[in-house]
């Protein structure tokens, strides 16, 4: 198993460690931030990383391998949604917008698998790319409580995630026409 791949399972194995730091409580705090929520943003940082890290990796080695292709996009999938589903939890964030982010997600990752069993691959737009990286800058911003914006009363956190929303129905509808002679076979 070649590095890029080693990283996207560790990916997928911080996402259980992430959660029970950010969801478990312990009784002192730090600047009014649970210590565990700091570790907690610390490894969906470090996680998010290791995102940007394997595929930087893959192409540069010339690693790019099957199970990189079906899984790395898994592994993204598994650790936004994890934190997503964590804030509603929470009640940082509100379910109609992680059930538009989850949507969209089932929904590409379907038209993946069928251009996939049709030998197409389809390659991840811009618009795929600014998504992923507003919806961890908007989670991060949430798990952060909005430092340190909170002190200057602008609501960071929020315009960052609703960017993301925006994002993530443009991506979608992007692929979906981009592809659409997938969806007519």
């Amino acid at each position: 198993m070649n590095l890029a791949n080693k990283l996207t399972l560790l990916r997928i194995m911080l996402v259980p460690v992430f959660m029970i730091f950010l969801l478990n409580k312990i009784p002192f705090s730090i600047v009014n931030i649970q210590v565990q929520e700091i570790i907690a943003v610390g490894i969906f940082i470090f996680a998010a990383i290791t995102d940007t890290l394997d595929g930087y990796i893959a192409r540069k080695k010339n690693q790019i391998t099957n199970f990189g292709k079906f899984m790395d996009p898994l592994a993204d999938k598994l650790l936004v949604s994890s934190a997503l589903i964590s804030l509603v939890q929470m009640g940082r964030l509100s379910a109609w917008v992680v059930m538009i982010i989850i949507a969209r997600e089932f929904t590409i990752s379907i038209l993946r698998a069928v251009a996939a069993s049709e030998g197409i691959v389809m390659a991840a737009s811009w618009w795929g790319k600014a998504k992923t990286v507003t919806q961890i800058i908007a989670i991060i911003a949430i798990l952060l409580n909005n430092f340190p914006f909170k002190y200057i009363n602008f609501p960071f956190d929020m315009v960052m995630m609703y960017i993301a929303v925006i994002f993530t129905i443009i991506s979608g509808v992007d692929y979906i026409r981009v592809n659409q002679k997938i969806l007519d076979n």
